[in-house]
Formats: structure tokens, sequence, C-alpha cells
């Protein structure tokens, strides 16, 4: 089975929101870092773990980030990390598969399935084998302890419970030195 180290700089974690009921606001994280363990000819062996800063939430409004990044919201201060460690592969076919493992956010630890498409593997130009992944959920963020919200004149509420989670993942082939 090889290894495979995510490549942050083009990995990126998403999630989309529903604001006021209305509207959707998508923010991002930088910073995503792991390692895949992978053999496409045996996607079911696979094994992912992978950390996300917390800190480095953006939804391209300050304030609002800020917000996020207090306990109202993911608690950096205390939760500077979120983190997925994969427990399943259920493959359906070569190149999607649901993975079953542990998302924690906030220190609260649940049981999430992503469903995953295995995009390919190449060399990038700088002649290194990479591989691609993208994988999408959904979660209720009040299960992670991410409880604030304000009730609208109108009748529901300002930030939806649903969050839809969106991962590019691209990694990089571990290679062995070679002996001198």
């Amino acid at each position: 089975m090889a290894t495979w180290n995510i490549d942050t700089a083009h990995t990126s974690a998403d999630f989309v929101v529903k604001h006021m009921m209305i509207t959707t606001v998508r923010g991002t994280f930088e910073n995503v870092t792991g390692t895949i363990s992978f053999d496409p000819e045996n996607p079911a062996a696979a094994t992912v773990e992978a950390k996300i800063e917390a800190t480095t939430v953006s939804t391209g409004v300050n304030d609002r980030d800020n917000h996020l990044r207090s306990a109202d919201f993911f608690d950096v201060a205390n939760h500077p990390y979120i983190t997925f460690v994969s427990k399943q592969v259920a493959a359906a076919n070569a190149t999607t598969a649901k993975l079953v493992g542990d998302l924690t956010m906030r220190g609260v630890t649940k049981e999430v399935t992503l469903d995953v498409e295995f995009t390919g593997t190449g060399k990038n130009p700088w002649g290194m084998q990479v591989a691609g992944f993208s994988a999408t959920t959904k979660v209720n963020r009040e299960d992670f302890g991410l409880m604030w919200n304000q009730a609208l004149e109108a009748g529901g509420v300002l930030v939806s419970k649903e969050v839809k989670i969106e991962l590019d993942v691209q990694a990089i082939l571990v290679t062995e030195a070679q002996p001198a």
C-alpha cells in the first residue's frame, strides 16, 4: 500500500451553510495536512488521516471569521484543529467509495461518511507522482457543539444546522530514498 502526503498547496477544505435560511455562505480552511494510504488496485484498503487548522477559517468577511474562531463556534483557542481518521472504506467501483471515519471538531468526535471520488493520478511538473480525490458530506454542526444561533423575526434562524463539507485533495506519493 503506497503512502501519499496531502499537498497543502493543492488541497481545499470548504463548507457551505444557509444564512437566514435564504442565502448561502461559503467558507474555507487552509493548511490541510495528513496522509493517505492508497492503492488504486485495492481502494477498499485505503486509510486517511487528516488535520485542518481551524484558525484558518475564512469566509471573506473578517468580523464573521473572527466570530467563527470564537467560543461561539470553533473555539480555536482551545481546539485549534479539526481532524479526520478513517475507519472503513466501501468501494462502489474503481473511482467512487464511501469513506467512514471519525471527524473531530471542537473536541467532539462523531462518525461521518464521506462520498469520495478518486479523480486519477499523474506526474506533476516536478516529476512527482500525484493523486486526486474529491469528497463531500453533510453534518449537523450542533452535533459538534457549535450551538450559537439567533432567531429571526420572520421565523427561522440565522445559521442553518446543516453544513455541507466539500474537499478537493491532491496527494503526493511518498518515495523512499534509494540506498547509496
